[in-house]
């Protein structure tokens, strides 16, 4: 969807090289309010695809600011890397009460020999 829809879609295995909002805004800035070329721009910002700016611009045109907010994902809930540790652990945790109650169903005992001596 394109025509004022403002989603681009990528095409399956590609690779985009990632740019902050704050950087696609300053690019934005420089090309409107300073007149900057979009060569002098991508220089300027060390963007490597020359025709980035364009795009964007192009982007802007069509949706203003809020077609770089950045829309993957649940934005009400991010994930702190805290979280996901938690999250781990507790699988561990629900692995192994598993792994004793399988144990403990066949009868295995702690510090019993092994029957295979």
């Amino acid at each position: 969807m394109n025509s004022k829809g403002c989603i681009f879609m990528a095409i399956k295995g590609q690779k985009f090289k990632h740019y902050p909002e704050s950087l696609k805004v300053e690019a934005i800035r420089l090309h409107v309010e300073e007149g900057w070329s979009y060569r002098k721009i991508t220089e300027h910002l060390g963007i490597q695809d020359k025709d980035r700016v364009k795009r964007w611009m192009r982007k802007y045109r069509e949706c203003g600011m809020t077609g770089f907010k950045d829309k993957r994902g649940n934005p009400s809930k991010i994930e702190t890397e805290q979280e996901r540790q938690i999250r781990r652990l507790q699988l561990e945790v629900d692995v192994l009460k598993k792994w004793l109650q399988i144990l403990n169903r066949e009868g295995y005992r702690t510090g019993t020999t092994s029957s295979m001596n």
